[in-house]
């Protein structure tokens, strides 16, 4: 890993959410593209790039604006020139940007993380820490709902009992207990299950041929 603890800490994160390493720099459309880190989901989020800007270090000209500006929106047309349909979201990670990032939000998704305390080993350094850190890149990481909430919130209870009850009647059980069992494994996962489920309801009510 390169760039500083900050960008490696959110490096972490991400690959505790299934993305990879990108080799940078790295090349589109014959163009070559550097920058401090570059990451790619998997399955349901195959098609997410993701650009990791160290305004901390200042890597490639990473404190100025303009020039980030400049690379993405390259880096934008050169996928529209292949037909990509990627996905880019730029983390800048650091302080925040002088000028530009209005400008940059209008190529890419951008998302803001600083402020977070790290450990010595460059990690969150505690759980309030690693809150803050999933809250600013939420939009990346696969969606979790809470087992249970406080019985004294306004509709306390089980959440998955919550968004059960919320379900229309007559919403099949065998489909809904599927569909919560993969949620946590991502979009891959739910699809993959409710296949199996109609595929299995096919199997044991075959259509008889018609004489």
């Amino acid at each position: 890993m390169t760039g500083s603890p900050l960008v490696q800490a959110v490096q972490g994160r991400l690959h505790s959410a299934g993305y990879s390493d990108l080799s940078t720099p790295f090349k589109v459309a014959g163009v070559e593209f550097a920058f401090t880190g570059a990451m790619r989901g998997r399955d349901g989020r195959a098609l997410d790039l993701v650009l990791l800007v160290d305004t901390t270090t200042g890597d490639f000209g990473d404190r100025d604006g303009g020039r980030v500006r400049q690379r993405i929106e390259a880096l934008s047309r050169a996928l529209d020139v292949t037909g990509s349909r990627y996905v880019v979201t730029a983390i800048l990670a650091g302080a925040v940007l002088a000028s530009g990032v209005e400008a940059l939000s209008e190529t890419c998704r951008v998302l803001q993380v600083e402020g977070i305390a790290l450990n010595a080993e460059g990690r969150p350094a505690d759980p309030v820490a690693e809150r803050q850190l999933d809250d600013r890149i939420r939009i990346l990481l696969p969606l979790t709902l809470p087992l249970s909430m406080p019985d004294n919130q306004v509709g306390g209870g089980a959440a998955m009992d919550q968004l059960v009850q919320a379900l229309p009647a007559g919403t099949s059980k065998v489909v809904v207990d599927a569909v919560i069992n993969a949620s946590t494994a991502g979009e891959q996962a739910v699809a993959d299950a409710v296949a199996l489920v109609i595929g299995g309801a096919f199997e044991s009510h075959p259509v008889e041929d018609q004489e």
